[in-house]
């Protein structure tokens, strides 16, 4: 048998070592360029998704119901518009005459649902049944028509994850407002996509219901409230929903 000669190791004719490294450094180079580049598209999409900073005051310390919110020494703090409170407060001015209706923990965003003015009252002693609670909720809808005894749809938006359709449900059929008062605020600090009027409401609801209502103030992009017509007690199509797709 006829062994084979052992492969040289020199580089190729004309590729001196120099050169060798010129190109390495070249690509390296190169790969650095590339990887900067993606990372900032994914940044880019990141600060897209999270839309512009925005300020709210927050509590700087812990403070009980009933107290004023000065006690709280709030100050001013920016957060992605994405996960501000739709009734976020970002003026002083706001919190004139009020009080906080429940202890807040340090580090909590004061919203207009968790304070108590003179003219707003409190919150409705209704006289509830047994396993019904009321629901607080901030939403959607025409203020001049949520007002104590009107009965109203609830629409809850919820996003897509990446593996299902974003989808409208009407959650719950004919609620009865207990109290309603509107949340000022500019134009510009709607949500993306929600237009009309806002309201902080409160629902006569079951307890269950209560729970998912609290959920989805957190959770869902956007709740809705729609006013049904006076003597309307027609029920039966909660649950169903449209997809992003209109479908």
């Amino acid at each position: 048998m006829t062994s084979r000669p052992p492969m040289s190791s020199r580089p190729p004719a004309g590729v001196t070592p120099r050169r060798r490294a010129l190109l390495l450094l070249a690509l390296a180079l190169l790969l650095g360029a590339l990887a900067a580049a993606s990372v900032h598209r994914r940044e880019a999409a990141l600060a897209r998704a999270l839309g512009p900073q925005v300020h709210v005051l927050v509590t700087r310390t812990a403070v009980v119901a009933g107290a004023a919110p000065a006690s709280a020494h709030p100050l001013l703090r920016a957060l992605p518009r994405r996960y501000m409170p739709p009734d976020a407060v970002a003026s002083a001015a706001q919190l004139a005459g009020a009080r906080i209706a429940v202890a807040l923990p340090a580090g909590s965003i004061l919203t207009a649902s968790v304070l108590r003015t003179g003219s707003a009252g409190a919150t409705p002693e209704a006289a509830l049944a047994r396993g019904e609670r009321v629901a607080e909720v901030v939403a959607h809808g025409d203020p001049r028509a949520i007002a104590p005894g009107a009965r109203v749809d609830v629409l809850v938006t919820r996003e897509g994850d990446g593996t299902r359709a974003g989808t409208t449900v009407l959650a719950l059929e004919d609620v009865e407002v207990l109290a309603a008062r509107p949340v000022r605020a500019d134009a510009a600090d709607l949500p993306a996509g929600g237009g009309g009027g806002r309201v902080v409401a409160f629902l006569r609801v079951r307890v269950g219901d209560a729970v998912y209502l609290a959920a989805a103030q957190a959770f869902a992009r956007d709740i809705r409230l729609l006013v049904r017509a006076a003597g309307d007690r027609s029920a039966g199509r909660a649950g169903l929903s449209v997809d992003e797709r209109l479908r």
